[in-house]
């Protein structure tokens, strides 16, 4: 299994494929479809991540020692970055996702390309991650 920064580095070449941010967008848009379907007993307002644009639920399960989130949103583009999210972290040991860096934001340059409020969505989303994966790494000690 992929280490989180070979999955980071995986997303920052593919999106190097893009010259245009009309294509990235279309791309996280992609992305979205893939996302693991979130099952519906998780649509729920305990599972909505606060200070999205967006509704986002994020449910996060704790197998084998290792994290792995599912997710839906009723916006397109905000699918796709908790896909890319999921993809980076997903499957991964809980105390790797509370140190995650999660430097390929910046890389790609997603942050600089989203309104205020997706961008605050999206920290809202990963901090969300990491509460659960810190929620795992304690309940196992």
């Amino acid at each position: 299994m992929s280490t989180i920064k070979e999955k980071e580095q995986e997303v920052i070449e593919e999106f190097a494929l893009f010259d245009d941010w009309m294509d990235k967008y279309n791309y996280l848009i992609e992305l979205g479809k893939s996302v693991p379907k979130i099952d519906d007993q998780y649509k729920e307002e305990k599972y909505l991540i606060s200070g999205c644009q967006a509704q986002v639920w994020l449910h996060a399960r704790y197998e084998d020692g290792r994290v792995y989130y599912t997710a839906d949103s009723d916006a397109l583009i905000t699918k796709g970055i908790v896909a890319l999210l999921i993809r980076v972290l997903s499957g991964q040991p809980p105390a790797d996702i509370v140190d995650a860096e999660m430097t390929f934001i910046d890389e790609i340059g997603l942050k600089e390309h989203l309104s205020q409020t997706r961008s605050n969505g999206l920290l809202n989303m990963i901090k969300q991650m990491k509460l659960y994966a810190l929620a795992f790494q304690k309940s196992k000690n």
